[in-house]
Formats: C-alpha cells, sequence, structure tokens
C-alpha cells in the first residue's frame, strides 16, 4: 500500500496534548511558530511520501555492495539522499552559524518519524549525521566546527560513531583501539571497530568516523576513552576531500533487516585523526550523540509502526474471510473481534509511543531554550523510556501487523515481514533496551525519585480533568479511563518508591523492564486521554484513548509490582543448573 505521513496526528499531538507552544514561546525557537510547523512537515510529508517510500523494498531486495573498498549504495538511494540533503533536513536543528535552520529538536524528531516510516534504512543516514553534528557543536574546538559542520550540515558529507569493536559491545571500556600522537598534533588511528551504520557508502563525497581511541598510557576502562574525528578524504588546505585516509571497511554484515543501509566492519590502519573534546573524556563526548541517536531510534519505532498499522488496517478493510460477527459489518476481517482487538492494539501503541517520543524532545528543546534544571531532568528521565519504549512498540506493533495478514503476512513479498525485520535491531543498537531500563531505575532514580513524581503528578493532573468532565454523554467511558489510569499511577508511584530506596543493584535491575514499561503504559494513557479532552478530539480520539485505558493501560499496575518485587526468584538458579535445564 501507499504509506500517507501522519501530519494531522502529529499537529494534534503538537497543539492538544504535549504543548508545543511553550517551545515556539521562548526566544530561542520564535521563529518556529504553530503555522512554521505545520509548513514544515507538511513538506517532509511529501518527501518522505514520493522519494523516499518507493525505495523502501528497492534497498530490501538490492543491498549494498562493497566492491573493490567502496559500498555502492542500492538504485535510487544517491537520488533521495540528494533530495533530503538539498530539502536542509540534515540541518534541520543545527546551529544556524553553521548553517542549519536552527528549529527545535522536536520538529527534527517528527521529521525523523516520517522519513523512518517511509524508508528506515536510508532515513537511518541523515540521524548518524545529526547526531554528529550535535556532539561537535558540543565538544569540538571552534576550527574543527568550522572545517566539519557547514559540510555535514549541508550533507555533502556524512557522519558515523565508531565505538564497538569485536570484544567490546556494550561494554565500551575493553575497546583496544589506540590513537598516537602525531608530530603536527594529529593523531594516528588504529584498531577495527564492528557494527559501523553507513560506516562506508558512495551516497556523499566524505565520511567522518567519530571514533573512541586510547592515548599512550591512559587508564584502563572507560576512564582512558578519547575521542577523534577522522575522515574517509583528509580536507586540503580549502577544506575539501583530499587523500584517501588510511581506513576502510573490511566486510558488510548480512543482516536480519534493514538491508538497504550498509552496516561496515571497519580497520583504521593508522588513519589520521584529531582529538574531539579534553584527552579522557570520549565516552562522555560521545554521549551527546548517543543520546540524540537514542531518540532518533525511539522515532525510528514509531515510523515502523506507523508504517506496520497503516499496512494493516488497509488489509484488513478488503481482505474476505469467514462471516462477519457483527450486524452490519463490511463483511472483511476487520468485523471479526480478534483482527479489530490487534488493530486498535497496533493504532493505540503507536499514538503513544509517539507521544512520549515528541515530548522527550519538546522537554530538550525547553531545556536549551530556558537553562532550567526541571527540563533538563525530565528529559533525561524520559529519553530511556523513550527509546525502550517506542522501539519495544514498533517490534510489537510489526508483528501484530504480520499476524492481522495472517499467512500472507509471512510471505515476503507482502512487505510486511519487512517492517518487522527492519526495525527489530531498533531494541538492540545505541544502547540495549535492557541498558536502557537499567539507567532509568538506576542513574534516573538516584535523585529519590524527583523526576519520576514530578511526571505522575502531571498524570494526576489529567486524571483530575476526566474527572470533572465526566458528567457528560460519555461519563462511563470518561470514567473507566480516569479510574485505570490512577489506578497505574499510584502502582508507579509505589514502585517509584521502592526502586529509589533499594540500594542493592540486582534488585533495581531486576525490575528495570518492567518498570520501564509500567512507565511508558501510564505515561501513554495520560497522552491519550489528555488528547480525548481536547477541544479538538474526534470521536477516533475518545475511542482510542478508551480502549487504550482498558485494554493496556492495566498491564502497568502489574508491571509496577513486579518491578519492586526484588531479584531473588531470578538467581535461585545457579549457573549449573541452568546450564543442565538446557542439557548443557
Amino acid at each position: 500500500m501507499t504509506y500517507r505521513a501522519p501530519v494531522e496526528s502529529i499537529l494534534f499531538l503538537l497543539r492538544s496534548v504535549l504543548d508545543y507552544r511553550e517551545v515556539s514561546a521562548t526566544e530561542r525557537f520564535r521563529d518556529a511558530s504553530d503555522d512554521a510547523c505545520a509548513a514544515i512537515l507538511g513538506e517532509a510529508a511529501k518527501l518522505s511520501e514520493t522519494e523516499l517510500a518507493p525505495l523502501n523494498r528497492t534497498g530490501d531486495r538490492q543491498p549494498p555492495e562493497l566492491e573493490n573498498g567502496v559500498v555502492r549504495c542500492p538504485p535510487g538511494f544517491l537520488e533521495a539522499y540528494r533530495a533530503i540533503a538539498d530539502g536542509g533536513w540534515v540541518g534541520i536543528s543545527a546551529a544556524p552559524d553553521y548553517g542549519g535552520m536552527g528549529l527545535p529538536v522536536t520538529l527534527q524528531m517528527a521529521v525523523g518519524e516520517m522519513m523512518s516510516s517511509a524508508c528506515l534504512a536510508l532515513a537511518l543516514n541523515p540521524l548518524m549525521t545529526q547526531g554528529q553534528i550535535g556532539a561537535l557543536e558540543r565538544h569540538g574546538d571552534e576550527p574543527q566546527r568550522r572545517l566539519y559542520l557547514p559540510h555535514l550540515i549541508s550533507g555533502a558529507w556524512t557522519g558515523t560513531m565508531n565505538l564497538t569493536e569485536p570484544q567490546a559491545g556494550s561494554d565500551v571500556g575493553a575497546l583496544r583501539c589506540r590513537a598516537e600522537p602525531n608530530e603536527d598534533g594529529s593523531h594516528a588511528i588504529t584498531g577495527q571497530k564492528s557494527f559501523i551504520s553507513w560506516g562506508d557508502h558512495d551516497l556523499a563525497e566524505n565520511i567522518c568516523h567519530l571514533v573512541l581511541a586510547r592515548l599512550p598510557g591512559s587508564p584502563a576502562g572507560t576512564r582512558g576513552i578519547s575521542m577523534f574525528i577522522v575522515p574517509k578524504f583528509l580536507p586540503d588546505p580549502n577544506g575539501r576531500p583530499g587523500v584517501r585516509n588510511a581506513l576502510g571497511p573490511v566486510s558488510l554484515e548480512k543482516k536480519l533487516g534493514m538491508h538497504g543501509s550498509p552496516t561496515a566492519a571497519m580497520h583504521f590502519d593508522g588513519a589520521t585523526g584529531w582529538l574531539v573534546g579534553e584527552p579522557g573524556r570520549g565516552l562522555a563526548a560521545m554521549f551527546t550523540m548517543m543520546n540524540h541517536a537514542r531518540l532518533g531510534v525511539a522515532a525510528q519505532g514509531v515510523g515502523v509502526a506507523e508504517s506496520a498499522t497503516q499496512a494493516a488496517t488497509a488489509y484488513a478493510l478488503e481482505r474476505v474471510q469467514g462471516r462477519s460477527g457483527i450486524e452490519g459489518g463490511s463483511g472483511t476481517i476487520l468485523d471479526h473481534a480478534d483482527v479489530r482487538r490487534m488493530i486498535l492494539q497496533m493504532m493505540t501503541l503507536t499514538r503513544a509511543a509517539r507521544a512520549i517520543c515528541l515530548d522527550t524532545a519538546i522537554s530538550l528543546d525547553m531545556a536549551e531554550a530556558t537553562g532550567a534544571e526541571s527540563w533538563a531532568a525530565r528529559a533525561a528521565f524520559l529519553t530511556p523510556v523513550a527509546k525502550g519504549f517506542c522501539t519495544d512498540a514498533g517490534s510489537e506493533v510489526a508483528d501484530l501487523g504480520i499476524q492481522v495478514h495472517g499467512g500472507a503476512g509471512y510471505i515476503e513479498e507482502t512487505g510486511v515481514a519487512q517492517y518487522w525485520r527492519d526495525v527489530r535491531v531498533t531494541r538492540i543498537y545505541e544502547g540495549t533496551n535492557g541498558i536502557q531500563a537499567g539507567d532509568l531505575v538506576g542513574r534516573k532514580l538516584d535523585d529519590g525519585g524527583r523526576a519520576a513524581r514530578s511526571l505522575l503528578n502531571e498524570v494526576a493532573g489529567t486524571v483530575a480533568v476526566a474527572r470533572k468532565m465526566s458528567s457528560g454523554t460519555d461519563a462511563g467511558g470518561l470514567e473507566r479511563s480516569a479510574r485505570a489510569l490512577e489506578t497505574a499511577m499510584r502502582a508507579v508511584a509505589v514502585a517509584t518508591s521502592r526502586l529509589a530506596a533499594q540500594v542493592h543493584g540486582s534488585h533495581r535491575g531486576a525490575g528495570a523492564a518492567a518498570y520501564l514499561r509500567s512507565v511508558a503504559l501510564t505515561l501513554g494513557g495520560h497522552y491519550l486521554l489528555k488528547g480525548a479532552l481536547s477541544d479538538l478530539a474526534s470521536a477516533t480520539d475518545r475511542r482510542l484513548a478508551e480502549s487504550f485505558c482498558a485494554r493496556l493501560l492495566p498491564e502497568a499496575a502489574m508491571l509496577a509490582e513486579v518491578a519492586g518485587s526484588g531479584s531473588r526468584d531470578l538467581y535461585a538458579l545457579s549457573p549449573a543448573e541452568l546450564a543442565g535445564e538446557v542439557g548443557i
């Protein structure tokens, strides 16, 4: 089916649920008015629908190839990438001093969602560059910013991040890549890097790698890591790509999905690079790029969920199978209760995930615009929730989409299996979702739960408004939804207190995944119910909110109970007993 960008759904969220006007009311983002927002999203929708979406199947079926040390991309990718770059979409939130638009991250995430819906493999390319732009803006010196940022922002050059090594995945402190000082102030970078998204390609004239490596004599662990910028082609005195650097792709990974995106194993053989930021502070500098990428990956999860939902709904509206279970039905499988259940679950999970992603972005924008610690704390708490929940939701929705299609969903020709194959990796990269959950119950609750309780106070406000408005024609639905939301809110509050009080790391970690999802579902109920209470809400908005609160939100209270129950059961069996259970 043809992808349709959900511009109206995004605008409804920004106008009626998430108070985007707070962002545009700041001096920093005064040019990002509601009208400007609508115009920008409309143009991004056209690009996504017409230029990117037709390439989604192409990239899946004709993946990039490594030829003589150069990666050749699928047909049509070059033209589509040029449309992204020429439209200024790479630098949408970058600093105007270097050619960026300086718009809110909120708009960048909304655009990123649409591009990811249309062609996730290609959309990953500008996402990586945007993260590098942010890292250089914050940690690069002025000569580095002047040299690299204009090219990255224009899309003439692209960016990657190089952390993972064969022996160092999530444990970045185990990396061995080394950086030897050169006499001219540069460094010779030597080592192997694995799983580098868009590590090489033929879409741009240069590729800039941010590489984590160790200086001589640096201590073991993360404290000894520094960050370097290592371009594929060394810039000449005029800032143009010059001689080829001593680096390149060794191979391309054969992946479950996202076939159109080249994921390379990279080799650096004394490649020339320059230190970015302070020696030994490389991981902290790289986290600027990683945190941006985590929110961008959340938008990827939402984007794939939207595409899978559109495809499944279209199929259910036309597929005739069995007798209709309702009087006056359409005669299609959408009449069947279980299909209807799955479609509504897909729709409401997608809406909840989108709201969490955009609310996180708004918090980041407000933190930048105001400098207020409260906004920064809110963004910090929401970021792992967004990355974890939105990518889980993307996988869940894509899986449901296959189920709605039945046997046809398991056949590659229908295209819906690709959504699941493509989105599955989003739960793994930029920090697995287990790492996100551990961060949430670890560092993010080290404030005693203040940031969490502040968000729960917002939820309580929605419950109060729903109760006040429940005297109208839809009193029963509103009251039931408010009651479900209040139950979830109270359960999460108890879990927050329990987890914040626990000092044993394994106890927190054992409940981390359950806690993250319970928080996300509670926030999802809050957003959907708040939207249903809006003057701009349609009957569809109200019915979807009621469905989410009735069928998905009750899970939050159960998960919150699990979150605070400790780790005894997880460690009750010894490694030997576990090995024996599977016959090892």
